[in-house]
């Protein structure tokens, strides 16, 4: 029993003591984009990295989101003959939900586990040591330009996301389906609010944080050798993904 009780001791106060420098590490990490947010050349380079180079995995999987939506909203509405309120539901489940979060799920699969696998692979081949021994601050350089760029470039993501799922929606609702186009533009023009828009933002912005927070702390601190750096990267995404889950529900029960 008090082995028992002591294991418990140990691993509480090691995921303390975790929690401890990941919170320490996003705070350095934010004063240093105060203090100097670097050269708009770093930013703009991985804005390209995390926004541009996932445009098309964010396009391909908003078209036929959408379009599952379209079909599924569909038959579920024609049961209670509601087939004109289809743009609503798709826009406001897309809007409110499903973008912002599969923005984010995608971005961690693409550009999440490349971040955490490339700070990693300089923290083994001490490259980071490196930058330390010459007085540079290595997060400075590594850290804050990529959560810089992914606080910018998640929102604008997602509102490619919203955009082409919606019409991946009207694709198949009105022009498979049948479903009259002023019905489907009207009900989600009546039924979107700036609030819906203003709830995606918010979330994007948080999911952008936590996915470069994560990443590039597990990247930071990779153990050594090649095995360091998968579990590192598969430790990022993992965490990555379940907490952008686990934040949208807090967001959603204060923002609506």
């Amino acid at each position: 029993m008090l082995l028992l009780v002591e294991k418990l001791g140990s691993l509480t106060l090691s995921i303390l003591q975790e929690m401890g420098r990941m919170v320490n590490f996003i705070i350095y990490a934010f004063y240093l984009i105060i203090r100097s947010p670097g050269k708009p050349v770093h930013i703009l380079k991985q804005i390209r990295f995390i926004g541009a180079k996932s445009f098309f995995v964010i396009f391909l999987t908003a078209s036929f989101t959408g379009m599952v939506l379209g079909l599924q909203g569909y038959y579920t509405l024609a049961k209670f003959g509601s087939e004109g309120m289809l743009g609503s539901a798709v826009a406001l489940s897309l809007i409110r939900e499903l973008g912002p979060v599969l923005t984010a799920l995608m971005v961690t699969g693409r550009a999440g586990s490349a971040i955490s696998a490339e700070i990693g692979i300089m923290r083994i081949t001490e490259q980071i040591d490196a930058l330390e021994t010459m007085a540079l601050e290595p997060c400075k350089y590594l850290v804050s330009p990529k959560l810089l760029a992914a606080i910018i470039s998640l929102p604008l993501l997602c509102a490619i996301f919203d955009v082409v799922g919606i019409y991946g929606g009207y694709l198949v609702g009105v022009k498979l389906l049948g479903v009259n186009p002023g019905a489907y533009f009207h009900e989600m023009e009546k039924s979107v609010e700036w609030k819906d828009v203003y709830s995606g933002i918010i979330k994007s912005v948080s999911f952008g944080v936590i996915i470069a927070w994560i990443c590039c702390y597990k990247g930071y601190f990779a153990g050594h050798g090649a095995e360091g750096v998968s579990r590192a990267t598969t430790a990022a995404v993992v965490m990555s993904s379940v907490m952008v889950l686990i934040w949208d529900y807090f967001l959603t029960s204060v923002l609506l």
